[in-house]
């Protein structure tokens, strides 16, 4: 068995996004229902927050193999738009917004921002450690183009020499592809790299089954 001191340091590590570096303050529902609270339409957070994760969950993945990079934003905006409508038609009160558009411009435009995050506060440790060991690190997620804002608004951006995003790559984790998008950024080869995420299949098994150490973390589904 490996102990802690005989471990050998990888040449990258790479983290996911959401969950692992950074989660939601609150939660999803909380986030949408003060956004929407702004627009005149109370709902309770916790009504929010299963109709949201109800609609996540049956959406398809947040990828656009083919399309043109710069057009990736675009998709990305309707993507979210319909989970966002479909989460307020499921809990009865899309219809008392006098124009949903206006409201989702908001509601997407918040989460680019520090605001609805939170950074947990184990990450800017292990990152100024690895930095300091002269380990290399990258993010690879399930996660849209608004992850640079949000890496930026966190101060965190300025840790990462790459970010391998689904929805630039064209597949999602667990898809091998991804990871070897990251790897290729950093000219490694799997074994010279681990990633570190929250989610079971998508994190621990899509990493090992692509080559990579994966190591899996377990956080809160919520933070405040």
């Amino acid at each position: 068995m490996e102990t802690q001191a005989n471990i050998k340091l990888p040449k990258v590590i790479f983290l996911d996004a959401v969950g692992t570096l950074f989660g939601v303050r609150g939660s999803v529902g909380t986030v949408y229902g003060e956004v929407a609270e702004k627009f005149g339409v109370k709902v309770a957070p916790d009504t929010l927050d299963s109709a949201f994760y109800q609609t996540f969950k049956s959406a398809p993945p947040l990828v656009f193999p083919g399309m043109n990079q710069d057009e990736v934003p675009k998709y990305e905006f309707e993507w979210w738009q319909e989970v966002a409508l479909r989460t307020f038609h499921k809990v009865g009160v899309l219809h008392e917004f006098l124009d949903f558009s206006v409201f989702f411009e908001e509601l997407f435009a918040h989460f680019a921002t520090d605001k609805p995050w939170i950074v947990y506060p184990d990450v800017l440790p292990a990152l100024r450690t690895w930095k300091r060991a002269g380990i290399e690190l990258g993010i690879i997620s399930n996660f849209d183009s608004r992850i640079h804002a949000v890496l930026s608004a966190l101060d965190l951006g300025k840790f990462f020499t790459s970010i391998t995003i689904s929805a630039e790559v064209g597949i999602a984790k667990p898809g091998a592809e991804i990871f070897a998008a990251g790897l290729q950024k950093h000219n490694c080869s799997g074994e010279l790299a681990w990633h570190i995420g929250d989610n079971l299949e998508e994190d621990y098994q899509g990493a090992r089954a692509a080559g990579l150490r994966p190591i899996l973390i377990q956080r809160q589904s919520e933070v405040s």
